[in-house]
Order: structure tokens, then sequence, then C-alpha cells
């Protein structure tokens, strides 16, 4: 290795290593933490060389922050456009929290062949529901990544009280409890205003809204005047479907953790930058 190769590698591994890297003064990085980050980083990449120090120091930073951050496990739940999509990667980015979508974990297991995934795959092959055992499980074996160091934001999941009962049985095992339920709450109508007047562009994925967002010329795309359409999902008999189906399932679950005393109502029918405020004063 030439002599300027071996300084820029030494450059590389001194960031990482907390007897000769400190951050402002007393923030120095610790061993562990140094070691899990050099051990990810050489999974994603095939020679530590070959990653930047910028990026390295970067990421060391964010990580400093997010360790002066408090743990937090909060559930988010909402009807369909209630606006959950919105607040929670901003609650993910300022709390340093990782985002669980039960469909998302289930694909993922499946995909990785996890004992867990194969049990799902054996169950959704039968065409049967996937026990509340086997997704707490899959929940459980997705907290273990580092991303939910500081905890997660749940979302889809739990579904019903005897979901809810099982996760907070398994959190009490690892000694940790769900701190806040986000209830999204939104009258139906504004949601069927917000959902209905929805049109897309199927080419190119340019979305409309009849009342907010409306095309220059009705049902027609900006750019290229093709049709528009609606998805089905979107129209006022699937979205009632849907929203009874919600109500019913949702109910007695927000009921529960309103008991507990961990249930913050937001008034999700504000302009995104005011639910924002409401979110933060929440968890603060």
């Amino acid at each position: 290795m030439s002599p300027s190769r071996k300084k820029q590698k030494a450059h590389h591994l001194n960031l990482l290593d907390p007897t000769e890297t400190s951050l402002s003064g007393s923030d120095s990085i610790s061993a562990a933490h140094a070691r899990e980050f050099v051990n990810e980083e050489m999974a994603a990449a095939a020679n530590l060389e070959d990653v930047p120090s910028m990026e390295l120091m970067t990421e060391l930073l964010r990580r400093m922050k997010c360790s002066s951050k408090p743990d937090k496990r909060i559930i988010l739940v909402g009807p369909p456009g209630c606006g959950k999509g919105t607040q929670s990667p901003l609650i993910k980015d300022e709390f340093c929290l990782c985002h669980l979508a039960t469909g998302d974990m289930l694909r993922a297991a499946v995909a990785a062949k996890t004992p867990l995934g194969i049990k799902a795959k054996e169950a959704m092959d039968k065409g049967e529901l996937v026990s509340d055992d086997l997704v707490v499980g899959i929940i459980d074996e997705a907290m273990k990544k580092t991303s939910c160091q500081k905890g997660f934001i749940l979302d889809g999941f739990p579904r019903t009280v005897v979901q809810a009962q099982k996760l907070d049985e398994m959190l009490a095992k690892q000694g940790t409890k769900i701190d806040k339920v986000l209830n999204f709450a939104i009258d139906d109508a504004i949601l069927e205003e917000r959902i209905t007047g929805r049109w897309i562009h199927p080419s190119s994925g340019r979305s409309y809204h009849t009342k907010f967002a409306p095309p220059k010329t009705p049902g027609l795309d900006d750019v290229t005047g093709e049709p528009l359409i609606q998805r089905k999902d979107d129209t006022a008999a699937v979205l009632k479907s849907r929203l009874d189906a919600f109500h019913v399932q949702t109910k007695p679950v927000i009921d529960y953790y309103t008991k507990k005393g961990i249930v913050a109502n937001l008034h999700a029918e504000k302009p995104p930058k005011e639910v924002t405020v409401e979110v933060q004063k929440a968890l603060s």
C-alpha cells in the first residue's frame, strides 16, 4: 500500500477511534458506538476506505445528536387521508426513530426468509391471515435493528385490543412500553372531500385535486393533455366502506390506550404545519 493510501486509511480509522477523535470538546464518541458504525459500514461497503470521510463524520455526528434524544415508542392511528404519511417522516427525523409499517415488515421478513417470515408465508400461501403472535414477533425482530435503538413509530398496528395487549406483553418483557398514541382525528366529511377530489395522470404519477390543486383544464394533465383517472380506492363508496371498517376496528383500541392515559388527539383537519405543532407538543 502506498504511503498516501496508508495515510488515507489511517484518516478514516481515526475518525472512528474515540481515543483520537472528540467532538465539541467533551462530546467524545463511545468505542461501542464507533465499532457498531464501522461494522455496519463495512457490511454495506466492501472496503472502509471506499467510504468518504465526510460521510462517516456526518453519520457519527447524527448519531451523537440522536444519543441525546429521549427514547420514544409511538403508535400512529388514523383513517386513510388523515395526514399520517406527512407527519411520520418529521417525527422520525426529529426523534431519531425507525418507522415500522407492518405490511412492509411482513414482506421484508418473507423476502429475507427469516424463521418468522417463512411461517408468515406459509399462512399467506394457504390464504390464511397471519396470526397476531407472528406479527408481534416480526415487530420484535424489526425492533432489534440499530435504526430502532431510540425507539419506533408503529403504523398499521395494533388494529384490535387483542393485538394491543400482545404488543404490550412483548414490550413489557423488554422492560419498555408504548409512550404515546397519536390519534389523527378528522371528520369523515373532510376526508371525503380530500380523497374523492384526487385525480392522477397514470403514466407520470402527477396528482391533482379538484379543489386544492386543480388541473388547468378539468380532467386533463397539465403537461401532456392526457386524461386523468381516479383510483378505485378514492371513490366515495369505497371510502365509506374503508372508514366504517376503520371506526369499528379502531375505537376499542383508542379506548384501550385512553385508559392508560397515553392518547393524544390531534386535529388532523388543520393544515400540515399546524398539525406538526400539535405533534411536537404531544411528544414534548
